[in-house]
């Protein structure tokens, strides 16, 4: 099959770009669960204006894929075709808008680092993002939330840029939120966003924060190579208490495991593959549906293409 990026790349085409772009570049180390092959290109943007001439001058049969810190990502070991775009702390900034009790960051910003400048200027409500493994951009696209609160419920706006290099404003109702989902095109590219806080005192806050975090180390694997929950929860059920019924705590696949501590997050336990886990994360949806009738939907996001010698087998067609 002819790949989709079968167009290359010429940096002599793009005289203008300043951000750093790289041929065949491994990036396992850059996720969470350390596993897949190298993508075709990783790119590096200088700027958000950066980021328009290169979306607005590349082919567009050229898939563009943005990284954030890979915490609920899973990259197949064939690799990736076309192009992962990773930011750069240029897209990691903070600004606090004080009469509104608003702070605007960078998509790269870690959702725990939003989490803390807001307990440091007083500003509650945005605690629960220290629960949340990952970055800002993430939390937009999948609506990320723990301990009873959304993304959604402290959102104001966004910004995102299209294939085009154009950039959009981005209201609540444009999102179209629901559980673990919005509705921009996946092709639009998050940059930053604004969020609401009230003001409240931080050392409330600060408790707030540590009876999260202490919550999320008693009952998650974190110290493990292990990315967000792997399935969202059905509709009046718990994706770990199916697992659990169906016999999946601490069941392996080659080197992937179903984690003891949690058993609806995988564990790379050192010498997994990227095809250990995704078939591990099946054969959990296969027997949930054999014993329940509920098809477990994936949270953690798969990309990329199989080793050619690997053959999936898929619980059910999606």
């Amino acid at each position: 099959m002819e790949s989709a990026s079968c167009e290359t790349i010429n940096k002599i085409d793009l005289p203008d770009l300043r951000g750093r772009l790289t041929e065949n570049a491994n990036i396992a180390k850059m996720t969470w669960f350390q596993v897949g092959g190298p993508a075709d290109y990783l790119f590096k943007p200088a700027d958000l204006e950066d980021l328009r001439y290169f979306l607005s001058n590349i082919p567009k049969n050229i898939p563009v894929i943005p990284l954030g810190v890979a915490s609920n990502l899973l990259i197949r070991d064939g690799g990736i075709e076309g192009v992962v775009l990773r930011f750069g702390r240029e897209f990691a900034q903070t600004s606090h808008d004080a009469e509104k009790d608003q702070l605007t960051v960078g998509a790269m910003c870690l959702d725990a680092n939003l989490a803390e400048q807001a307990c440091q200027l007083g500003l509650g409500g945005l605690e629960f993002f220290c629960g949340i493994p990952g970055t800002i951009g993430g939390a937009l696209r999948m609506n990320g939330g723990a301990y009873g609160t959304e993304t959604c419920d402290r959102f104001v706006s966004a910004t995102a840029v299209d294939r085009r290099g154009t950039i959009h404003k981005i209201t609540p109702e444009q999102m179209g939120f629901s559980y673990r989902h919005c509705s921009i095109p996946s092709d639009w590219i998050f940059v930053d966003a604004t969020f609401q806080g009230m003001k409240d005192d931080p050392d409330l806050i600060r408790a707030r924060m540590t009876e999260i975090k202490q919550k999320r180390e008693a009952s998650q694997p974190i110290r493990e190579r292990t990315g967000g929950s792997t399935f969202a929860n059905p509709d009046g059920h718990k994706s770990w208490q199916l697992i659990d019924s169906v016999g999946g705590r601490g069941f392996m696949v080659g080197g992937a495991q179903m984690s003891e501590k949690h058993c609806n997050f995988m564990i790379n336990t050192g010498t997994a593959s990227a095809f250990d886990l995704e078939m591990l994360g099946e054969e959990m949806r296969r027997r949930v549906y054999q014993e329940h009738h509920i098809k477990l939907r994936w949270e953690i996001k798969r990309i990329g293409r199989f080793a050619d010698t690997q053959t999936p087998t898929f619980a059910f067609d999606d």
